[in-house]
């Protein structure tokens, strides 16, 4: 070793630390084969040489680890170190410290770094997330098909980064609203604090931009601008499948934003162990936070849904057709909001209120219209989403004036519209003998004809069952 290139103990510790660092950003592969082998020869406060073994080494290093290669280095031995690579057996003259290197670890000047998503020939553009204003928490309704990935939202919101959802991979069938939760993470992230550098952008689009920086030679530029950023939110990453130089380019952009304590949030349509052609360290790493699955919506949410855009839209609808849709909307919440649109059209365009009639007419060309069969099942059901009592209430042995009432008015619907025995209605409504049912039969007949709130409800649950 030259003169010159002892390196001090107190600088081996450092180096050590950022092996550890590197250790837990890489596979026990990928560490043995392009870290181990890399031996510090000197450190003069801004200067760090480092022996490798041959130039493609280097070039590989370069190609795949700078990007988390270099913020480890400056957050050990400081912001204004540079890297030189040293080869062995090479004239001095041929040794290189490399331009990337140099270059990344020594700009500190983000204002000549290229914004991917500003237009050719205007000159300044402010930095703009690529969010949709619309889609907000408070226009996204909750339930049992999206409570992981919204409740997790909402604490990124309010410290992204600082959570253990880092990244959120949210995934799920087209439609069910993934990007909607992106995005209304990206919002709530904004509207607490305007100056955060939130971007939202789809895998293609990533993609089509990385193609035009690598043939216009701006890859620095573009992976830069990308390690800026402290909320990427980036939508379809399915979409990366079979794209090696693009997978490779993201993977540096993940580690370098994840490792600085940046937010990260994926959408998908299939969990991270289902992804193919995608490289195994980017899989590994979407499992690092928490993956939330979106499901369908059951109907007490479709019903939600369906009431909170008729309000957006301005529509005067029933419930007996917000029922129907609800009913009869199978697929997913894109396919709700066509069939909205739809209603709208004929309703504005024939100058038609919008009834049950009309609703029927026009979902025959959107949705395959279902005859369902009256069961005892769904008599019950209905009957608690009326009166609006728990369906497990409804079942119990509680017999307060509310509940034996609601009990006996399925029990008279279900001897009415179905073909159930009398004992068979009692086992279904909470164990009852076929004598209580008997008697519910009797009962409410009469309320019906001496009590108008009692032949309202009867009346509404019937309507809904017809």
């Amino acid at each position: 070793m030259a003169s010159g290139e002892i390196f001090e103990e107190r600088y081996n510790a450092i180096w050590q630390n950022c092996l550890s660092l590197i250790k837990n950003q890489t596979s026990d592969d990928e560490f043995v084969k392009w870290f181990k082998p890399m031996v510090p020869l000197s450190f003069d406060g801004e200067n760090l040489r480092i022996r490798v073994p041959d130039q493609s080494h280097v070039q590989y290093i370069e190609q795949n680890y700078i990007s988390m290669l270099r913020p480890i280095i400056r957050e050990e031995f400081g912001l204004k170190t540079r890297l030189h690579y040293a080869i062995p057996n090479v004239a001095p003259a041929t040794r290189r410290q490399t331009g990337t290197g140099a270059a990344l670890y020594s700009q500190t000047d983000t204002s000549t770094i290229k914004n991917p998503f500003v237009i050719p020939g205007i000159k300044k553009v402010t930095f703009d997330s690529q969010l949709n204003p619309e889609l907000t928490f408070e226009n996204h309704i909750e339930g049992d098909c999206n409570r992981l990935a919204r409740s997790a939202g909402i604490s990124i919101s309010v410290a992204p980064g600082k959570t253990s959802f880092n990244p959120l991979f949210i995934y799920g069938n087209s439609g069910l609203g993934k990007t909607h939760i992106a995005q209304a993470i990206g919002l709530a992230i904004k509207e607490r604090d305007p100056e955060c550098k939130v971007l939202y952008v789809s895998s293609n689009r990533f993609q089509n931009q990385f193609q035009t920086a690598a043939w216009r030679g701006e890859l620095n530029d573009f992976i830069q601008f990308y390690q800026m950023i402290d909320v990427l939110i980036i939508d379809d990453i399915q979409e990366l499948a079979g794209k090696p130089g693009t997978q490779n380019i993201f993977f540096n952009i993940f580690s370098h934003l994840r490792m600085l304590g940046k937010q990260l949030i994926l959408t998908s349509d299939r969990p991270p162990v289902e992804l193919t052609d995608i490289e195994e360290r980017l899989i590994t790493r979407f499992k690092w936070g928490l993956s939330a699955q979106l499901t369908p919506p059951d109907l007490a949410t479709k019903i939600e849904i369906l009431r909170h855009k008729c309000r957006k839209m301005g529509l005067e609808v029933g419930d007996d057709v917000i029922q129907f849709l609800a009913q009869n909307i199978k697929a997913n919440v894109r396919e709700i909001e066509g069939a909205l649109t739809s209603l709208e059209a004929h309703s504005r365009l024939l100058g038609k209120r919008i009834t049950l009639e009309l609703t029927r007419n026009v979902m025959r060309d959107i949705v395959k219209i279902e005859t369902r069969e009256i069961t005892v099942d769904s008599i019950i059901d209905l009957t608690c989403s009326i009166l609006k009592i728990d369906k497990a209430v409804l079942l119990s042995a509680k017999r307060t004036r509310e509940v034996a009432q609601a009990r006996q008015i399925a029990m008279y619907l279900c001897k009415q519209h179905t073909k159930t025995p009398l004992a068979g209605i009692g086992a279904a409504l909470g164990g009852k003998n076929h004598a209580t049912v008997l008697h519910a039969c009797k009962t409410i007949p009469n309320l019906i004809e001496t009590d108008k709130i009692i032949r309202q409800q009867v009346e509404e649950i019937e309507r809904q069952l017809r």
